[in-house]
Protein backbone atom coordinates (compact mmCIF):
# COMPACT_ATOMS: atom_id res chain seq x y z
CA UNK A 1 0.00 0.00 0.00
CA UNK A 2 2.40 2.49 1.22
CA UNK A 3 4.60 1.77 -2.72
CA UNK A 4 0.67 2.39 -4.13
CA UNK A 5 0.40 5.52 -2.34
CA UNK A 6 4.09 6.88 -3.11
CA UNK A 7 3.83 6.16 -6.60
CA UNK A 8 0.48 7.96 -7.28
CA UNK A 9 1.76 10.91 -5.09
CA UNK A 10 4.50 11.06 -7.58
CA UNK A 11 1.84 10.33 -10.65
CA UNK A 12 -0.30 13.23 -9.55
CA UNK A 13 2.82 15.45 -8.72
CA UNK A 14 4.15 14.58 -12.31
CA UNK A 15 0.78 15.24 -14.21
CA UNK A 16 1.23 19.06 -12.44
CA UNK A 17 4.50 19.67 -13.31
CA UNK A 18 3.66 18.72 -17.07
CA UNK A 19 0.79 20.95 -16.76
CA UNK A 20 2.72 23.63 -15.82
CA UNK A 21 5.48 23.41 -17.82
CA UNK A 22 3.44 22.97 -20.99
CA UNK A 23 1.31 26.11 -19.99
CA UNK A 24 4.31 28.18 -19.66
CA UNK A 25 5.78 27.18 -23.19
CA UNK A 26 2.56 28.10 -24.56
CA UNK A 27 2.70 31.43 -22.81
CA UNK A 28 6.14 31.44 -23.68
CA UNK A 29 5.78 30.93 -27.59
CA UNK A 30 2.81 33.43 -27.85
CA UNK A 31 4.61 36.56 -26.14
CA UNK A 32 8.07 36.10 -27.99
CA UNK A 33 6.87 35.08 -31.66
CA UNK A 34 2.67 35.93 -31.33
CA UNK A 35 0.46 34.57 -33.90
CA UNK A 36 0.94 36.53 -37.33
CA UNK A 37 3.00 35.63 -39.93
CA UNK A 38 4.67 32.10 -39.17
CA UNK A 39 4.29 32.70 -35.34
CA UNK A 40 6.23 29.46 -33.86
CA UNK A 41 8.21 28.20 -36.44
CA UNK A 42 10.30 31.09 -35.60
CA UNK A 43 11.21 28.79 -33.03
CA UNK A 44 13.64 26.72 -35.53
CA UNK A 45 13.40 29.13 -38.57
CA UNK A 46 15.19 31.33 -36.76
CA UNK A 47 18.40 29.68 -35.50
CA UNK A 48 18.19 27.90 -39.20
CA UNK A 49 18.52 31.46 -40.82
CA UNK A 50 21.43 31.91 -38.71
CA UNK A 51 23.38 28.71 -39.88
CA UNK A 52 22.19 29.19 -43.44
CA UNK A 53 23.37 32.70 -43.65
CA UNK A 54 27.15 32.00 -41.92
CA UNK A 55 27.36 28.36 -44.09
CA UNK A 56 26.56 30.37 -47.41
CA UNK A 57 29.04 33.47 -46.25
CA UNK A 58 31.71 30.45 -45.81
CA UNK A 59 30.87 28.88 -48.91
CA UNK A 60 30.53 32.02 -51.72
CA UNK A 61 33.85 33.50 -50.34
CA UNK A 62 35.86 30.10 -50.12
CA UNK A 63 36.84 30.14 -46.05
CA UNK A 64 39.80 28.12 -44.67
CA UNK A 65 39.61 26.20 -41.88
CA UNK A 66 42.74 24.22 -42.08
CA UNK A 67 41.34 21.08 -42.99
CA UNK A 68 39.93 18.75 -45.59
CA UNK A 69 36.57 18.44 -44.08
CA UNK A 70 33.48 19.65 -46.01
CA UNK A 71 32.65 23.72 -45.63
CA UNK A 72 28.94 23.03 -45.25
CA UNK A 73 29.03 20.68 -42.52
CA UNK A 74 32.18 22.30 -40.88
CA UNK A 75 29.64 25.37 -40.86
CA UNK A 76 26.50 23.51 -39.58
CA UNK A 77 28.20 21.48 -36.70
CA UNK A 78 30.08 24.84 -35.50
CA UNK A 79 27.80 27.17 -35.72
CA UNK A 80 24.38 25.32 -34.62
CA UNK A 81 26.43 24.32 -31.80
CA UNK A 82 26.93 27.88 -30.58
CA UNK A 83 23.37 28.45 -30.57
CA UNK A 84 22.30 25.50 -28.63
CA UNK A 85 24.55 26.90 -25.40
CA UNK A 86 25.14 30.81 -26.38
CA UNK A 87 21.06 31.43 -26.50
CA UNK A 88 19.87 29.61 -23.29
CA UNK A 89 22.15 31.77 -20.54
CA UNK A 90 20.61 35.49 -22.94
CA UNK A 91 16.90 33.76 -22.36
CA UNK A 92 17.19 33.18 -18.52
CA UNK A 93 19.46 36.13 -18.00
CA UNK A 94 16.54 38.80 -16.00
CA UNK A 95 13.81 36.73 -16.64
CA UNK A 96 12.25 36.41 -13.47
CA UNK A 97 10.88 39.47 -12.32
CA UNK A 98 8.96 40.13 -15.74
CA UNK A 99 7.44 36.57 -14.54
CA UNK A 100 7.09 37.56 -10.97
CA UNK A 101 3.15 37.86 -11.44
CA UNK A 102 3.01 34.15 -12.87
CA UNK A 103 4.29 33.16 -9.04
CA UNK A 104 0.77 33.53 -7.18
CA UNK A 105 -0.27 30.31 -8.97
CA UNK A 106 1.01 28.04 -6.58
CA UNK A 107 2.22 24.96 -8.69
CA UNK A 108 4.22 27.84 -10.90
CA UNK A 109 8.08 27.91 -9.19
CA UNK A 110 10.91 30.12 -10.52
CA UNK A 111 12.76 26.97 -11.85
CA UNK A 112 9.52 26.05 -14.24
CA UNK A 113 9.58 29.46 -15.80
CA UNK A 114 13.14 29.12 -16.51
CA UNK A 115 12.79 25.77 -17.44
CA UNK A 116 10.21 26.44 -20.44
CA UNK A 117 12.54 28.96 -21.82
CA UNK A 118 15.55 26.70 -21.92
CA UNK A 119 13.03 23.68 -23.26
CA UNK A 120 11.79 26.15 -25.87
CA UNK A 121 15.40 27.46 -26.64
CA UNK A 122 16.88 23.95 -26.70
CA UNK A 123 14.00 22.52 -28.75
CA UNK A 124 14.09 25.47 -31.78
CA UNK A 125 18.29 24.93 -31.74
CA UNK A 126 17.69 21.16 -32.45
CA UNK A 127 15.23 21.26 -34.96
CA UNK A 128 16.94 23.75 -36.93
CA UNK A 129 20.23 21.15 -36.47
CA UNK A 130 18.39 17.84 -37.46
CA UNK A 131 16.17 19.72 -40.44
CA UNK A 132 19.32 21.28 -41.92
CA UNK A 133 21.32 18.32 -41.66
CA UNK A 134 18.08 15.99 -43.34
CA UNK A 135 18.07 18.72 -45.80
CA UNK A 136 22.19 19.15 -46.44
CA UNK A 137 22.41 15.10 -46.94
CA UNK A 138 19.39 15.03 -49.09
CA UNK A 139 20.90 17.04 -51.70
CA UNK A 140 24.54 15.56 -51.29
CA UNK A 141 26.02 18.49 -49.84
CA UNK A 142 27.13 16.69 -46.48
CA UNK A 143 27.58 12.78 -46.22
CA UNK A 144 25.60 11.22 -43.04
CA UNK A 145 26.83 10.65 -39.72
CA UNK A 146 28.98 8.27 -39.00
CA UNK A 147 28.05 7.64 -35.59
CA UNK A 148 24.74 9.11 -35.36
CA UNK A 149 24.76 8.40 -31.67
CA UNK A 150 27.71 9.79 -30.83
CA UNK A 151 26.59 13.37 -32.45
CA UNK A 152 23.05 13.06 -30.04
CA UNK A 153 25.52 12.40 -27.04
CA UNK A 154 27.68 15.34 -27.89
CA UNK A 155 24.91 17.66 -28.21
CA UNK A 156 22.78 16.14 -24.76
CA UNK A 157 26.33 17.45 -22.93
CA UNK A 158 26.11 20.65 -24.75
CA UNK A 159 22.71 21.41 -23.94
CA UNK A 160 23.56 20.55 -20.23
CA UNK A 161 26.02 22.60 -19.95
CA UNK A 162 24.15 25.16 -21.78
CA UNK A 163 21.20 24.45 -19.61
CA UNK A 164 23.53 24.58 -16.10
CA UNK A 165 25.25 27.96 -17.21
CA UNK A 166 21.77 29.56 -18.12
CA UNK A 167 19.99 28.64 -14.51
CA UNK A 168 23.24 29.87 -12.66
CA UNK A 169 23.29 33.56 -14.54
CA UNK A 170 19.65 34.24 -14.35
CA UNK A 171 19.57 33.03 -10.58
CA UNK A 172 22.62 35.17 -10.04
CA UNK A 173 20.85 37.85 -12.24
CA UNK A 174 17.89 38.49 -9.90
CA UNK A 175 20.68 39.77 -7.33
CA UNK A 176 22.61 41.73 -9.63
CA UNK A 177 22.35 43.73 -12.88
CA UNK A 178 25.83 42.99 -13.79
CA UNK A 179 25.53 39.98 -14.72
CA UNK A 180 23.24 41.10 -17.89
CA UNK A 181 26.28 43.58 -18.44
CA UNK A 182 28.76 41.17 -18.19
CA UNK A 183 27.43 38.30 -20.10
CA UNK A 184 27.05 39.61 -23.28
CA UNK A 185 30.56 40.60 -23.82
CA UNK A 186 31.61 37.40 -22.48
CA UNK A 187 29.27 35.44 -25.31
CA UNK A 188 30.94 37.40 -28.10
CA UNK A 189 34.72 36.64 -26.95
CA UNK A 190 33.46 32.67 -25.97
CA UNK A 191 32.40 32.48 -29.24
CA UNK A 192 35.48 32.42 -31.52
CA UNK A 193 36.90 30.24 -28.87
CA UNK A 194 34.36 27.76 -28.69
CA UNK A 195 35.35 25.41 -31.88
CA UNK A 196 32.61 26.91 -33.98
CA UNK A 197 34.79 28.02 -36.60
CA UNK A 198 38.45 25.60 -36.25
CA UNK A 199 39.22 22.05 -34.97
CA UNK A 200 41.10 21.63 -32.12
CA UNK A 201 43.80 19.53 -34.18
CA UNK A 202 45.34 22.48 -35.76
CA UNK A 203 45.92 24.73 -32.84
CA UNK A 204 49.79 25.01 -31.81
CA UNK A 205 50.36 22.74 -28.64
CA UNK A 206 49.98 25.65 -25.93
CA UNK A 207 47.00 27.10 -27.84
CA UNK A 208 44.85 23.37 -27.28
CA UNK A 209 45.66 23.68 -23.57
CA UNK A 210 43.73 26.49 -23.35
CA UNK A 211 40.56 26.20 -25.53
CA UNK A 212 40.05 22.95 -23.91
CA UNK A 213 39.72 24.30 -20.38
CA UNK A 214 35.85 25.58 -22.32
CA UNK A 215 33.85 22.52 -22.15
CA UNK A 216 32.06 23.34 -24.77
CA UNK A 217 35.14 23.06 -27.37
CA UNK A 218 34.88 19.24 -26.49
CA UNK A 219 31.32 18.77 -27.43
CA UNK A 220 31.71 20.53 -30.94
CA UNK A 221 34.69 18.06 -31.19
CA UNK A 222 33.00 15.10 -30.29
CA UNK A 223 29.86 16.18 -32.18
CA UNK A 224 32.32 16.67 -35.28
CA UNK A 225 33.67 13.70 -34.79
CA UNK A 226 30.31 11.87 -34.50
CA UNK A 227 29.93 13.41 -38.13
CA UNK A 228 33.27 12.71 -39.77
CA UNK A 229 35.38 10.84 -36.81
CA UNK A 230 37.26 9.03 -39.95
CA UNK A 231 38.92 12.57 -41.31
CA UNK A 232 40.46 14.15 -38.14
CA UNK A 233 41.51 13.59 -34.88
CA UNK A 234 39.54 15.11 -32.60
CA UNK A 235 40.49 16.02 -29.28
CA UNK A 236 38.38 15.89 -26.49
CA UNK A 237 37.61 14.85 -22.90
CA UNK A 238 34.27 13.80 -22.18
CA UNK A 239 34.46 13.37 -18.24
CA UNK A 240 35.86 16.51 -18.14
CA UNK A 241 32.40 17.84 -19.52
CA UNK A 242 30.43 15.82 -17.64
CA UNK A 243 32.25 16.88 -14.60
CA UNK A 244 32.06 20.53 -15.08
CA UNK A 245 28.38 20.36 -16.22
CA UNK A 246 27.84 18.29 -12.74
CA UNK A 247 29.58 21.40 -10.84
CA UNK A 248 27.90 23.78 -12.64
CA UNK A 249 24.63 22.22 -12.04
CA UNK A 250 24.82 22.40 -8.14
CA UNK A 251 25.69 25.73 -8.07
CA UNK A 252 22.66 26.30 -10.49
CA UNK A 253 20.59 24.67 -8.29
CA UNK A 254 21.79 26.14 -4.87
CA UNK A 255 21.38 29.69 -6.40
CA UNK A 256 18.06 29.32 -8.05
CA UNK A 257 16.82 27.85 -3.94
CA UNK A 258 17.98 30.81 -2.54
CA UNK A 259 16.38 33.16 -5.05
CA UNK A 260 13.43 31.08 -5.16
CA UNK A 261 12.94 31.77 -1.27
CA UNK A 262 13.36 35.54 -1.88
CA UNK A 263 10.93 36.03 -4.53
CA UNK A 264 7.84 38.06 -3.82
CA UNK A 265 5.08 37.67 -6.62
CA UNK A 266 3.60 40.94 -7.66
Amino acid sequence: MAKTSSFRLFSDAWEIQRRVIWALLLREMLTRYGRHNIGFLWLFVEPMLFTLGVTTLWTLTKAVHASDLPIVAFALTGYSSVLLWRNMPSRCIAAIKPNLSLMYHRYVKVMDVLLARLLLEGAGATISFVVLSVVFISIGWITPPEDVLQVIGGWILLAWFGMATAILLGSLSEQSEIVDKLWHPASYLLFPLSGAGFLVEILPTEAQKFVLFLPMVHCTEFIREGYFGSKFHAHYDMSYVVTVCAGLTILALAQLRKVSREVIPE
